[in-house]
């Protein structure tokens, strides 16, 4: 039977006073949402996307005050986008719905884009605990990361899916990749765009449940196909600025 992490983080710092909305992309994560939704921090609204659960995630996400969005299309960024798209609060964040990212991290995040003081910040995933990050994945990750480098100059480490922006500016990028690509198409957008980009450290434990993408090697290697066709796409000129 799979539970929930047994030794969550410490709560981070009170959110800062914003109208918020968390995109939580949803796959039969049933075991996982209450320990998620738990984390979500006070005031702001968990947007659960339910891309198809079979295991009543939608219902468990009900039952722990999230709003529930369908989305038909099966694909992680379809799932990201249809959260974007209902989300009506200044600030989105994104975060994976398998406790291996606490939602409580983004605190920092939102404020530093309320303070003006990036477009768009990511998290830099830090591995804690055996199985965390497998080895295929951080091996697909650290060559995207230097692909992205070489098509924007970009020096991140990571393309994790923690992140936060101002709705209106992710919007105005007219994303439109519906799979694995839709993280990486983000900061390619943002980077086009002149956004400035920060990136933080954040833990990452292991998931609970299987992973649909980077558990096996199959799902990384289409993952990373996804995620090239983005690279190759030719810089588009946008209003600077999230």
């Amino acid at each position: 039977m799979t539970t929930s992490p047994s030794s969550p983080s410490p709560s981070p710092a009170p959110s800062p006073a914003a109208d918020v909305d968390v995109v939580l992309p949803c796959l039969n994560e049933a075991a996982a949402l209450p320990w998620v939704l738990g984390r979500i921090p006070a005031g702001w609204r968990a947007l659960v996307v339910d891309n198809g659960s079979t295991d009543g995630s939608a219902d468990v996400a009900r039952a722990y005050g999230a709003t529930v969005v369908h989305e038909a299309r099966r694909g992680f960024g379809a799932a990201c986008h249809a959260g974007l798209t209902a989300a009506t609060a200044g600030i989105v964040c994104f975060c994976d719905c398998d406790a291996s990212l606490d939602p409580g991290l983004l605190v920092p995040f939102v404020r530093e884009v309320l303070d003006g003081e990036a477009d768009l910040v990511l998290g830099r995933r830090r591995p804690e605990g055996r199985g965390a990050w497998p080895a295929h994945a951080r091996a697909g990750n650290l060559a995207l990361a230097r692909m992205l480098r070489r098509r924007t100059g970009l020096r991140l480490h990571d393309l994790g899916p923690l992140r936060a922006a101002r709705r209106e500016g992710l919007l105005a990028l007219s994303l439109d990749d519906r799979r694995s690509g839709y993280p990486l198409q983000m900061v390619v957008r943002a980077a086009d765009a002149g956004w400035r980009i920060a990136e933080h450290e954040v833990p990452y434990r292991p998931r609970v449940g299987a992973s649909k993408v980077t558990g096996t090697w199959r799902g990384t290697f289409q993952a990373v196909q996804d995620m090239s066709r983005v690279l190759h796409e030719p810089p588009r000129v946008q209003a600077g600025g999230g």
